[in-house]
Protein backbone atom coordinates (compact mmCIF):
# COMPACT_ATOMS: atom_id res chain seq x y z
CA UNK A 1 0.00 0.00 0.00
CA UNK A 2 1.15 3.38 -0.79
CA UNK A 3 1.58 5.93 2.62
CA UNK A 4 -1.49 8.31 1.25
CA UNK A 5 -3.72 5.41 0.41
CA UNK A 6 -4.71 5.01 4.34
CA UNK A 7 -6.33 8.69 4.35
CA UNK A 8 -9.65 7.24 3.33
CA UNK A 9 -10.15 5.12 6.80
CA UNK A 10 -9.70 8.40 8.87
CA UNK A 11 -13.12 9.54 10.94
CA UNK A 12 -16.32 10.87 9.38
CA UNK A 13 -17.83 12.30 13.00
CA UNK A 14 -19.52 9.40 13.45
CA UNK A 15 -19.05 7.47 16.73
CA UNK A 16 -17.79 3.59 16.33
CA UNK A 17 -17.64 0.87 18.78
CA UNK A 18 -14.62 -0.16 19.99
CA UNK A 19 -15.27 -3.68 18.74
CA UNK A 20 -16.49 -2.41 15.39
CA UNK A 21 -13.08 -0.95 15.50
CA UNK A 22 -11.23 -4.33 16.54
CA UNK A 23 -13.04 -6.31 13.80
CA UNK A 24 -12.25 -3.47 11.03
CA UNK A 25 -8.85 -4.11 11.70
CA UNK A 26 -7.66 -7.64 11.71
CA UNK A 27 -10.65 -7.91 8.36
CA UNK A 28 -8.54 -5.59 6.40
CA UNK A 29 -5.62 -6.57 7.46
CA UNK A 30 -5.39 -10.18 8.79
CA UNK A 31 -4.08 -11.18 12.67
CA UNK A 32 -0.70 -11.69 11.33
CA UNK A 33 -0.36 -7.97 9.75
CA UNK A 34 -1.83 -6.17 12.93
CA UNK A 35 -0.77 -6.31 16.46
CA UNK A 36 -2.67 -4.80 20.09
CA UNK A 37 0.52 -2.61 21.47
CA UNK A 38 0.05 -3.50 25.17
CA UNK A 39 1.00 -2.15 27.96
CA UNK A 40 -1.45 -0.75 29.94
CA UNK A 41 -5.56 -0.97 31.67
CA UNK A 42 -6.72 -0.03 28.09
CA UNK A 43 -4.54 -2.26 26.14
CA UNK A 44 -6.27 -5.88 28.33
CA UNK A 45 -9.23 -4.35 27.38
CA UNK A 46 -8.81 -4.75 23.96
CA UNK A 47 -6.95 -7.79 23.67
CA UNK A 48 -10.05 -9.09 26.30
CA UNK A 49 -12.63 -8.02 23.03
CA UNK A 50 -10.49 -9.15 20.51
CA UNK A 51 -10.66 -12.62 22.10
CA UNK A 52 -14.71 -12.51 22.67
CA UNK A 53 -14.53 -11.91 18.69
CA UNK A 54 -12.72 -15.13 18.71
CA UNK A 55 -9.46 -13.46 17.32
CA UNK A 56 -6.23 -14.92 18.66
CA UNK A 57 -4.17 -11.39 18.45
CA UNK A 58 -0.67 -10.60 18.11
CA UNK A 59 0.05 -8.48 21.28
CA UNK A 60 3.68 -6.98 21.72
CA UNK A 61 4.66 -5.17 24.31
CA UNK A 62 7.86 -2.23 25.11
CA UNK A 63 10.41 -3.21 28.00
CA UNK A 64 12.47 -0.47 28.46
CA UNK A 65 14.72 -1.77 31.36
CA UNK A 66 12.68 0.73 33.35
CA UNK A 67 9.63 -0.58 34.11
CA UNK A 68 7.74 -1.21 37.95
CA UNK A 69 8.58 -4.55 38.85
CA UNK A 70 4.33 -4.91 39.41
CA UNK A 71 4.48 -4.18 35.60
CA UNK A 72 6.67 -6.89 35.20
CA UNK A 73 4.56 -9.44 36.62
CA UNK A 74 0.99 -7.86 35.08
CA UNK A 75 2.64 -8.74 31.40
CA UNK A 76 2.93 -12.72 32.61
CA UNK A 77 -0.53 -12.51 34.58
CA UNK A 78 -1.81 -10.94 31.03
CA UNK A 79 -0.16 -13.50 29.04
CA UNK A 80 -1.50 -16.43 31.35
CA UNK A 81 -5.21 -14.80 31.70
CA UNK A 82 -5.21 -14.87 27.67
CA UNK A 83 -2.86 -18.14 26.35
CA UNK A 84 -0.93 -15.07 24.46
CA UNK A 85 2.38 -15.38 22.60
CA UNK A 86 2.99 -12.06 24.59
CA UNK A 87 6.13 -10.10 22.46
CA UNK A 88 8.51 -8.53 24.70
CA UNK A 89 10.51 -5.77 22.82
CA UNK A 90 13.72 -4.47 24.13
CA UNK A 91 16.20 -1.76 23.33
CA UNK A 92 19.32 -1.51 21.18
CA UNK A 93 21.45 -2.77 24.45
CA UNK A 94 24.16 -0.35 22.98
CA UNK A 95 22.09 2.39 22.49
CA UNK A 96 21.06 2.47 26.21
CA UNK A 97 24.89 1.72 27.26
CA UNK A 98 25.75 4.79 25.53
CA UNK A 99 23.12 7.27 26.27
CA UNK A 100 23.88 5.94 30.17
CA UNK A 101 27.85 6.60 29.97
CA UNK A 102 27.63 9.63 28.39
CA UNK A 103 24.61 11.14 30.92
CA UNK A 104 23.61 9.16 33.10
CA UNK A 105 20.51 6.96 34.47
CA UNK A 106 18.63 10.08 34.82
CA UNK A 107 19.10 12.49 32.33
CA UNK A 108 15.81 13.07 31.37
CA UNK A 109 14.87 15.12 34.70
CA UNK A 110 17.31 17.86 33.34
CA UNK A 111 16.83 17.08 29.64
CA UNK A 112 13.72 16.45 28.92
CA UNK A 113 12.04 12.57 27.82
CA UNK A 114 12.44 12.18 24.70
CA UNK A 115 16.29 11.12 24.01
CA UNK A 116 15.71 8.64 26.67
CA UNK A 117 12.30 7.30 24.87
CA UNK A 118 13.43 7.51 21.45
CA UNK A 119 16.24 4.87 22.55
CA UNK A 120 13.99 3.28 24.71
CA UNK A 121 11.06 2.84 23.03
CA UNK A 122 10.56 4.29 19.54
CA UNK A 123 13.62 1.96 18.23
CA UNK A 124 12.53 -0.92 19.53
CA UNK A 125 8.38 -0.23 17.77
CA UNK A 126 9.61 1.11 14.85
CA UNK A 127 11.35 -2.31 14.27
CA UNK A 128 8.04 -3.79 15.21
CA UNK A 129 6.24 -2.08 12.99
CA UNK A 130 8.46 -2.84 9.98
CA UNK A 131 6.67 -6.65 9.84
CA UNK A 132 3.13 -5.27 10.27
CA UNK A 133 0.52 -3.14 8.52
CA UNK A 134 -1.31 -1.39 11.08
CA UNK A 135 -1.12 -1.60 14.75
CA UNK A 136 -3.71 -1.20 17.72
CA UNK A 137 -3.67 1.39 21.01
CA UNK A 138 -5.33 2.20 23.93
CA UNK A 139 -5.24 6.21 23.24
CA UNK A 140 -8.35 7.81 24.64
CA UNK A 141 -9.13 11.26 23.83
CA UNK A 142 -9.93 12.40 27.32
CA UNK A 143 -6.53 11.07 28.44
CA UNK A 144 -4.17 14.20 27.55
CA UNK A 145 -4.54 17.44 25.87
CA UNK A 146 -2.23 15.96 23.29
CA UNK A 147 -4.80 13.34 22.28
CA UNK A 148 -8.00 15.37 22.03
CA UNK A 149 -8.31 14.90 18.21
CA UNK A 150 -7.27 10.82 18.05
CA UNK A 151 -9.68 9.36 15.81
CA UNK A 152 -10.93 5.88 15.67
CA UNK A 153 -8.34 5.25 12.43
CA UNK A 154 -5.69 7.01 11.00
CA UNK A 155 -2.78 6.62 8.62
CA UNK A 156 0.92 6.54 10.90
CA UNK A 157 2.36 9.09 9.26
CA UNK A 158 5.35 8.95 11.78
CA UNK A 159 6.09 5.36 11.08
CA UNK A 160 5.09 4.90 7.53
CA UNK A 161 7.23 4.85 4.78
CA UNK A 162 7.49 5.43 1.13
CA UNK A 163 6.92 1.57 0.46
CA UNK A 164 5.31 0.54 3.61
CA UNK A 165 2.07 2.12 4.87
CA UNK A 166 1.21 1.90 8.52
CA UNK A 167 -2.40 2.57 10.00
CA UNK A 168 -3.29 2.65 13.70
CA UNK A 169 -6.39 2.20 15.30
CA UNK A 170 -7.53 3.51 18.45
CA UNK A 171 -10.82 1.64 19.22
CA UNK A 172 -11.10 3.35 22.85
CA UNK A 173 -10.49 7.21 21.39
CA UNK A 174 -13.92 8.24 22.60
CA UNK A 175 -14.56 6.26 25.95
CA UNK A 176 -13.47 7.49 28.98
CA UNK A 177 -11.30 6.44 32.27
CA UNK A 178 -14.67 5.71 33.72
CA UNK A 179 -15.77 3.30 31.26
CA UNK A 180 -12.74 2.06 31.13
CA UNK A 181 -13.10 1.06 34.62
CA UNK A 182 -16.63 0.06 34.79
CA UNK A 183 -15.53 -2.62 31.49
CA UNK A 184 -12.75 -3.60 33.67
CA UNK A 185 -15.06 -4.53 36.68
CA UNK A 186 -17.60 -5.93 34.97
CA UNK A 187 -15.47 -8.23 33.01
CA UNK A 188 -13.07 -9.12 35.53
CA UNK A 189 -9.94 -7.73 33.28
CA UNK A 190 -6.74 -8.30 35.10
CA UNK A 191 -4.84 -4.56 36.22
CA UNK A 192 -1.79 -3.07 37.01
CA UNK A 193 -1.85 -3.38 40.82
CA UNK A 194 -0.11 -0.09 41.06
CA UNK A 195 -3.95 1.52 40.27
CA UNK A 196 -5.11 0.59 43.46
CA UNK A 197 -1.66 2.31 44.66
CA UNK A 198 -2.59 5.70 43.27
CA UNK A 199 -1.18 5.19 40.00
CA UNK A 200 -3.55 6.85 37.11
CA UNK A 201 -1.13 6.30 34.10
CA UNK A 202 1.69 3.79 34.32
CA UNK A 203 5.28 4.18 32.44
CA UNK A 204 8.45 3.67 33.48
CA UNK A 205 9.28 3.48 36.93
CA UNK A 206 11.88 7.18 37.38
CA UNK A 207 9.06 8.98 34.94
CA UNK A 208 5.90 8.00 36.72
CA UNK A 209 4.32 8.76 40.03
CA UNK A 210 0.84 8.89 41.89
CA UNK A 211 -1.90 10.84 41.78
CA UNK A 212 -4.00 12.72 43.64
CA UNK A 213 -8.19 12.26 43.77
CA UNK A 214 -8.76 15.40 41.89
CA UNK A 215 -5.47 15.22 39.78
CA UNK A 216 -5.53 14.87 35.97
CA UNK A 217 -4.57 10.82 35.35
CA UNK A 218 -1.70 12.33 32.84
CA UNK A 219 -0.28 14.53 35.68
CA UNK A 220 1.79 11.59 37.23
CA UNK A 221 3.37 11.09 33.50
CA UNK A 222 6.80 13.45 33.39
CA UNK A 223 5.23 15.49 35.94
CA UNK A 224 8.28 18.22 35.38
CA UNK A 225 7.35 18.72 31.65
CA UNK A 226 4.45 21.01 30.32
CA UNK A 227 1.08 19.14 29.97
CA UNK A 228 1.34 20.06 25.92
CA UNK A 229 4.37 17.54 25.06
CA UNK A 230 3.90 14.71 27.36
CA UNK A 231 4.00 11.68 24.36
CA UNK A 232 6.88 9.74 24.47
CA UNK A 233 7.17 9.37 20.79
CA UNK A 234 4.84 6.21 19.98
CA UNK A 235 2.51 8.86 19.54
CA UNK A 236 4.27 11.54 18.35
CA UNK A 237 1.57 13.04 15.38
CA UNK A 238 -0.55 13.87 18.05
CA UNK A 239 1.30 16.94 18.66
CA UNK A 240 2.65 17.88 15.27
CA UNK A 241 3.10 15.98 11.89
CA UNK A 242 6.31 14.42 12.21
CA UNK A 243 8.20 11.05 9.95
CA UNK A 244 9.83 9.37 11.93
CA UNK A 245 11.33 6.69 9.28
CA UNK A 246 12.28 7.52 5.99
Amino acid sequence: MAVGSAERLTDDGTVRSPTDVLSEAFARHGADRVAISFSGAEDVILIDMAVRLGVRPQVFSLDTGRLHAETYRFLETVRERYDLALEVLTPNADAVADLVKRKGLFSFYRDGHQECCAIRKIEPLKRKLSSLDAWITGQRRDQSATRTAVPFVQPDIAFSRPDHSITKYNPLAHWSSAEVWQYIRTHDVPYNPLHDHGFASIGCEPCTRPVGPHEHERNGRWWWEQADGKECGLHAQNIRPVRIVG
